[in-house]
């Protein structure tokens, strides 16, 4: 490995004049569609594991979530067509005669992630799935019967990551996490699970809207509705001024909403997502690896969600450049803002990236090449780590 470390010249995010950052709360169908085929691939492995030893060549990286269609009204509704998962790409279903029912683990992955993750979804009634899953290319296939040990790379790519997140970004994360927690959850119940954050940092104003539907079974009218709203407007600016640094923001909620068009007018929803009856979910769309849509910094395009957590480093490599970035800040002192850029080559073993390359930006005083040396001990130590890390990727 030829480690290339250079510093990082200009100003820090979180000292850019601008700032924007998003995240997909667990019920918008994005996220829906990332964690689901990622479930799908965690269970795989597992059968994988327990049948024969070691994890097969799979990637469920192509799923689509497909809206339904519902009834609302105040007090609650129905469901009229139930939502689609779409399970696709490819998996391992047969290995020297004997079959792995890669659909029926498919299927219930999904049906356990609905269930521990979304109240109002009953992955029986309201979701129904279609799964376009076969075998792979032999060459692709090839690397997992022709390998021992690290395998392979089963793709060209290119994955960048970061450390330490800005102010407004851990902002924006902790809003949508608090807002989707067992706590807030218990003190309104009448909160659905789609929400969006969009973070807009101009200086030190933070401006941050959300969406976030209202069940329509606890909504007995449209006043009813916006008295709701008022009260967890209340709360949700009080949390941002009590969590951020920020002295300065302001947050918004449900802006499309407009008082006297009754259910034209407000953002309801019958199960809690819009993947009910608006918005279909795509892998790949919705947050990075670590939570969030870091629209300042530069981000790959590889979706990692359902990747195979062994040869694939779309996935292996997208996570790893954060986890390396994380090491490197908190381990190194004189750091203030780190790059780990990791690039793989097809067929090469996944523990020797085409590039490995860091950018640092150095606290005053400090040179880079004082901490190049350290930089180096971590990259040897992780990729030396690598099996162990894309076996718990596995779990």
């Amino acid at each position: 490995m030829q480690l290339v470390v250079e510093e990082l010249l200009g100003t820090p995010v979180a000292d850019h004049r601008i700032e924007v950052v998003e995240r997909k709360g667990v019920g918008h169908p994005d996220f829906m569609c990332d964690a689901m085929m990622d479930a799908v691939s965690v269970a795989l492995s597992h059968t994988y594991l327990e049948q024969f030893g070691t994890v097969l060549h799979h990637n469920i990286d192509k799923g689509l979530l497909a809206a339904g269609r519902v009834e609302k009204h105040f007090g609650g509704g129905r469901v009229i067509k139930p939502m689609e998962l779409i399970i696709g790409d490819r998996a391992t279903a047969d290995v020297g005669g004997k079959e792995i029912p890669v659909a029926e683990i498919a299927v219930e992955a999904a049906r356990g992630w609905l269930r521990k993750n979304l109240r109002f979804v009953d992955p029986l009634e309201h979701m129904t799935y279609r799964v376009v899953l076969e075998p792979g290319s032999e060459e692709l296939t090839g690397l997992f019967a022709r390998s021992e040990g690290i395998l392979g790379a089963n793709d060209t790519s290119a994955t960048v990551g970061y450390w330490p997140p800005s102010p407004t970004e851990e902002t924006v994360l902790k809003l949508e996490n608090f807002l989707n927690s067992t706590d807030f959850k218990k003190e309104f119940p009448e909160t659905g699970e789609d929400i969006k954050v969009m973070g807009v940092r101009r200086d030190g104003f933070l401006d941050l809207t959300i969406a976030m539907p209202l069940l329509a079974r606890f909504m007995r009218s449209e006043r009813d509705y916006f008295v709701h709203k008022e009260v967890i407007l209340k709360r949700m600016r009080q949390f941002v001024s009590w969590s951020s640094p920020f002295r300065d923001a302001e947050v918004h909620l449900n802006t499309l909403d407009e008082p006297g068009k009754g259910l034209d007018g407000i953002y309801l929803s019958l199960l809690g997502t819009s993947a009910e009856d608006a918005d279909s979910g795509q892998v790949g769309r919705g947050n990075r690896v670590n939570g969030l849509i870091p629209v300042s910094r530069p981000i790959g395009t590889e979706a990692a969600a359902g990747k195979n957590p062994t040869s694939h480093v779309g996935k292996i490599y997208n996570i790893l450049a954060h986890k390396m970035a994380r090491d490197i800040y908190e381990s190194i002192e004189g750091i203030l803002e780190v790059y780990v850029f990791l690039v793989s080559r097809i067929g090469t073993p996944i523990d020797q990236p085409q590039l490995a390359g860091v950018q640092v930006r150095p606290a005053p005083g400090v040179r880079v090449d004082q901490l190049s040396g350290r930089i180096e001990e971590i990259f040897e130590r992780e990729l030396a780590g690598i099996g162990d890390f894309c076996a718990s990727l596995a779990r």
